[in-house]
This record gives structure tokens, C-alpha cells and sequence, in this order.
């Protein structure tokens, strides 16, 4: 087993993990093609006008202009995005986030008091938005880029249904296990 099923209490069902979208990773991308075109155009420059230590000394600093930036906007961006989950289980919500300092939230179901959605229409087309779960007793928590986010909220929403009729029901916790 993987993450997040390792996280999962006994008998709780995994019935959805996402990593943010993937636009979170668009300018990385970019950043990625733009430094190392100009870095192979110094290089070549360098190459072609320099001589000796000179050569060797410039080459030496582009690649290590090169490689910071590269770690700085590619390498770093990418490793939070694939260390970032969106988790639902028919129990709760987690979100669980970070590379060196891990923060989580977990919400039970039966907390959940609404759950919204927003997308613009570049969010559309893209097919992600903001999902907005209200909880009995805080403030609306927001999580941005969550993919196909009407299908989760759908999910959620039956989900948090579910163990509200259940529990008026006197039903065990939990939802119907044909659902999705």
C-alpha cells in the first residue's frame, strides 16, 4: 500500500486522492524551456568569444545560474505540487501539504455544514475551480486548482448526504458502498 491508503483508518474507504491541477505547473514549465535556451545561447557565446580560463570560468557560472534557478522555479514548485493531496474518504476530507514542514487538515463528514464550487471561465476550460467546504464551526476553508472540481463537489456533496442520513437514520457511519 501507498500513500494515502497508509493513512487511512481501519475500514475507511479511499474514494478520492488528487494532486492539484496540473496549471499549477505551467510557468515552472515555462521558466524550465526559457533558462536553459538562454543558458545554451550564453554558452554558446561563450564558447565562441572567450578562451582558456575565461571559457571555463563563464561556462562554470552559467550552469550555476542554471541549476539555482532551475531548483529554485521548476524543481521546487513541482516538488510541492506532487507533495500537495486532496483526499476524500467516505469518513472525511484531507488535505494534506508540504516537502520539508507536512501541515493537514482533516474534516469529518458529518462537520461538513456546505460544500460550493467556483470556476471563471478560464477555470472551465481548464477544467478546475475552487472548492469551498463550510464547516459546523470555522470559517469556510477554500482549496484552489482541485481538478475536475464539479465532479468532486458532486462527490462531496452525496458523500456529506449520505452520512446525514445515515446518522438520522441510525444507520452505521459510513455511505452506500456501490457509490463511486
Amino acid at each position: 500500500m501507498g500513500y494515502p491508503e497508509d493513512a487511512l483508518a481501519p475500514e475507511e474507504r479511499l474514494l478520492l486522492h488528487r494532486h492539484p491541477h496540473w496549471k499549477m505547473l505551467f510557468w515552472p514549465a515555462v521558466t524550465f524551456i526559457l533558462i536553459t535556451a538562454l543558458a545554451g545561447f550564453g554558452a554558446g557565446v561563450a564558447v565562441h568569444n572567450t578562451e582558456g580560463t575565461l571559457r571555463t570560468g563563464l561556462l562554470i557560472a552559467i550552469l550555476v545560474a542554471w541549476t539555482a534557478i532551475v531548483v529554485w522555479r521548476c524543481i521546487a514548485p513541482l516538488m510541492r505540487w506532487k507533495s500537495t493531496h486532496f483526499i476524500i474518504t467516505d469518513r472525511r476530507v484531507l488535505i494534506r501539504q508540504g516537502v520539508l514542514t507536512h501541515t493537514g487538515i482533516d474534516i469529518p463528514m458529518n462537520r461538513i455544514s456546505n460544500v460550493q464550487f467556483r470556476h471563471g471561465l478560464f477555470d472551465r476550460m481548464l477544467g478546475t475551480g475552487t472548492l469551498i467546504v463550510g464547516s459546523a464551526s470555522e470559517d469556510p476553508l477554500e482549496y484552489d486548482d482541485i481538478p475536475e472540481v464539479q465532479k468532486v463537489h458532486a462527490l462531496l456533496y452525496h458523500q456529506v448526504f449520505d452520512v446525514v442520513q445515515n446518522n438520522q437514520n441510525g444507520g452505521s457511519y459510513g455511505s452506500d458502498p456501490s457509490y463511486p
